[in-house]
């Protein structure tokens, strides 16, 4: 796994592993909270990239009304996915993915019901889903992972990232189903060494846009409040960071 780190402003100082330190060239002072936010969308990128997601596919992000799930629908976007199948159980915030990124977007809400729920994604996918993306939280049941693997096309990939089992409890899947249709499943622990610099280009190109977030900044004396802005404001597109050097209020 590599860890990236950003250090803001240029005169502070931070030794770490030179192997565990990527350029991602200039950036003005104005600029480097946004580019904090990278952090955010290479994780789901990362499971993209294990699974070789290609222009003109299906995507369907599993868990995409939580923050990384967010940020992996539009990265699959980025990544040049002809649809996205969203799936979540905030009907609020799968249509402001929708209002954000337009009709390549398809929502699925989820309700439960494992049968139905799988025929309501696959009904957003006519032609079928290419690649499915798991990053469901630990809260999150097994059957609702289990509904949203099952919607991948004969041949499709599968790639988990969530928390199904932290709390107990495993994903069961049928071992015929997987065979007879030649589905791939795989594991993915965030991200290879050299997605961070391909993150950089598909945020300079424009075709990840940084300026959906909403970024509360704090001073390092402001930790304790920073932490329960933080808490009172969790969600997609939303970010709160300490800058040190930042002036108190």
């Amino acid at each position: 796994m590599a860890r990236s780190w950003w250090i803001w402003p240029p005169r502070a100082s931070l030794r770490v592993p030179t192997e565990n330190v990527t350029r991602i060239g200039a950036i003005t002072a104005a600029d480097a909270a946004k580019w904090c936010l990278l952090g955010t969308f290479l994780v789901p990128f990362g499971g993209l990239l294990a699974i070789g997601v290609r222009a003109g596919e299906t995507v369907l992000v599993s868990g995409a009304t939580g923050s990384f799930g967010a940020a992996g629908v539009a990265v699959a976007l980025a990544m040049g996915a002809a649809a996205v199948v969203a799936t979540g159980r905030n009907e609020a915030t799968l249509a402001d993915l929708r209002r954000r990124f337009g009709d390549r977007v398809r929502c699925a809400n989820v309700t439960g019901d494992e049968a139905a729920d799988r025929q309501r994604m696959q009904a957003q996918a006519p032609a079928g889903i290419d690649c499915v993306l798991d990053i469901l939280p630990p809260a999150a049941s097994p059957a609702q992972a289990r509904a949203a693997v099952m919607t991948v096309r004969p041949g499709g990939r599968v790639v988990l990232m969530g928390g199904i089992g932290m709390q107990g409890g495993g994903l069961e899947l049928p071992y015929a189903w997987i065979m007879r249709n030649n589905v791939t499943i795989r594991g993915q622990w965030m991200y290879p060494r050299e997605a961070v610099g391909q993150m950089v280009g598909l945020v300079r190109s424009g075709l990840i846009d940084l300026s959906h977030y909403e970024i509360a900044e704090f001073a390092l004396e402001q930790a304790n409040e920073a932490v329960a802005h933080a808490a009172a404001n969790a969600g997609p597109f939303r970010q709160t960071m300490i800058r040190p050097g930042l002036q108190r209020p």
